[in-house]
């Protein structure tokens, strides 16, 4: 059993103006967790209207979805207290005139001053998934047969139609915001771990990157656990949704070990076929088609069903298929999280959107 860790992160909004308020620290410093599992369940973000939370390690959906619901009430409560609410949106529906300062941090201020607008327009918030990995060599083969689907689960998880005040027309625009950053969107094939490795080196010794915490590619090697993370999905506005998403994630990393060790060969997919489909299922969502991982345009459904059926073996091993598979038409019967937005805009406008995304 692959072991697990979701992170998500979310956006402070003033509960009159739905504008996002620099209240991190007065949020962070009033959660009451109890137990606390560790140091970082709660952590800073980038700018100072986010705060980001993290699972401890998980055997299975269950546990991390206890988990998931324990720091997101921890996090709601001390919003309420600190009179903001957190909102589990993608990108913030609208914003104020004035950027949000950026959370004091040498990392986080240096970024500032090498790309200020990106750093002021960064109201994204995602979702990221961490599955252990055996080691680093295979955690390169499971990215590379990993990266077809990305662009299935950036259309599933779409939650960020609107910016400043608008609808985007895109179910992900979080996707397209994060497109602006030197190093981004679905990752490359990598011919082992020193290609991965020289690759990086190339980019930092080039200065395209500060760090190896500006690879924002969708699916990466962490640095600091030994996982693979993906990092394509927008946070979800409800944490069994979220479950869900961590489940196919894992689903996706037990199949791409089993297929490595029994020696199939990865799909192949061209690296500019692989991004317009991301941009398409960023735009579309599950509205139509999509570019399924042979490069096909198909219907939306049969793609996300020929994803079920990809990792239906490592899903029914981890004992997560019933909850998957119902969770999953659920989402093809109502609709992406971004659909639901727009329902909601189209309802009530951002009141309406308000109430949705800042619901524990």
């Amino acid at each position: 059993m692959l072991t697990l860790g979701i992170e998500e992160e979310y956006l402070l909004l003033d509960p009159a103006t739905a504008l996002p308020v620099p209240l991190a620290d007065e949020v962070r410093a009033a959660v009451d967790l109890d137990p606390v599992v560790h140091e970082r369940e709660i952590q800073a973000e980038l700018l100072q209207a986010q705060v980001e939370v993290a699972t401890p390690v998980c055997s299975d959906l269950a546990e991390a979805g206890r988990h998931l619901l324990r720091l997101r009430h921890a996090v709601s409560s001390a919003a309420k207290r600190s009179g903001c609410r957190i909102a589990a949106c993608g990108t913030a529906p609208c914003s104020g005139p004035e950027p949000v300062p950026v959370t004091i941090n040498p990392r986080y201020l240096a970024m500032r001053t090498r790309a200020a607008q990106l750093v002021d327009e960064q109201f994204v918030h995602g979702m990221h998934v961490h599955v252990a990995i055996p080691d680093r060599e295979m955690g390169v083969a499971v990215l590379n047969r990993v990266r077809p689907w990305l662009p299935v689960l950036v259309a599933m998880a779409g939650n960020s139609p609107l910016w400043n005040g608008q609808d985007t027309g895109f179910s992900s625009w979080r996707t397209v915001v994060y497109s602006r950053w030197p190093v981004s969107g679905p990752p490359p094939y990598f011919h082992g771990l020193a290609d991965y490795e020289e690759r990086i080196d190339a980019l930092m010794t080039a200065g395209a990157i500060a760090d190896r915490g500006q690879l924002y590619w969708q699916a990466r090697l962490s640095e600091r656990y030994p996982t693979i993370e993906v990092r394509c999905l927008d946070v979800q506005l409800r944490a069994d949704d979220s479950v869900m998403f961590a489940g196919i994630v894992r689903g996706l990393v037990a199949t791409a070990l089993r297929d490595e060790k029994a020696g199939r060969p990865p799909t192949p997919c061209l690296p500019e076929l692989l991004a317009a489909a991301n941009w398409h299922a960023a735009r579309h969502g599950l509205d139509g088609v999509l570019v399924d991982p042979a490069g096909q345009r198909r219907g939306a459904d049969d793609v996300v069903r020929s994803l079920l059926v990809h990792i239906g073996q490592s899903l029914e091993e981890a004992g997560d298929t019933r909850q998957v598979s119902s969770l999953v038409h659920r989402l093809l019967r109502r609709g992406t999280p971004a659909d639901r937005q727009r329902r909601a805009l189209a309802t009530d406008g951002l009141k309406a959107v308000m109430e949705l995304i800042a619901e524990p």
